[in-house]
């Protein structure tokens, strides 16, 4: 089964040897994402709101540059840094998938950079 590797124009470097995401048959896997900017530094430190609308905007561009849409998703893994984030999180995510929602999970821990607040990573099928 080819893959082809999925690196939307102006991405910055990845602070570990991933990309941002990979196609194969017709499905994307789109990497864990932050909310770094193109230093990796974190973006929107204490906001979780703003911090998961920049990690949910990375995700669609990698999905349409692969071709699909933010409907293709059909599951997303979620990490949070303090439940007392969950709702902003979650009414930042509602706007994202208005519809019908993919399948989640959430999990409480501890991220890579102490002011990322969530990260997400995102299966979508797009074939």
């Amino acid at each position: 089964m080819p893959k082809k590797i999925i690196v939307p124009e102006g991405t910055h470097k990845p602070i570990a040897p991933f990309s941002p995401g990979t196609l194969a048959n017709g499905i994307v896997y789109v990497s864990g994402t932050l909310p770094f900017d193109k230093n990796n530094d974190v973006v929107h430190v204490g906001d979780a709101a703003a911090q998961t609308r920049h990690v949910l905007e990375t995700i669609k561009k990698v999905i349409e540059t692969a071709g699909g849409t933010m409907e293709d998703v059909t599951m997303n893994h979620i990490f949070l840094t303090d439940w007392a984030n969950y709702q902003a999180i979650n009414s930042v995510y509602a706007e994202y998938f208005p519809g019908d929602k993919p399948a989640r999970y959430c999990v409480l821990c501890g991220l890579v950079k102490p002011e990322a607040l969530v990260e997400i990573a995102t299966v979508a099928h797009i074939a």
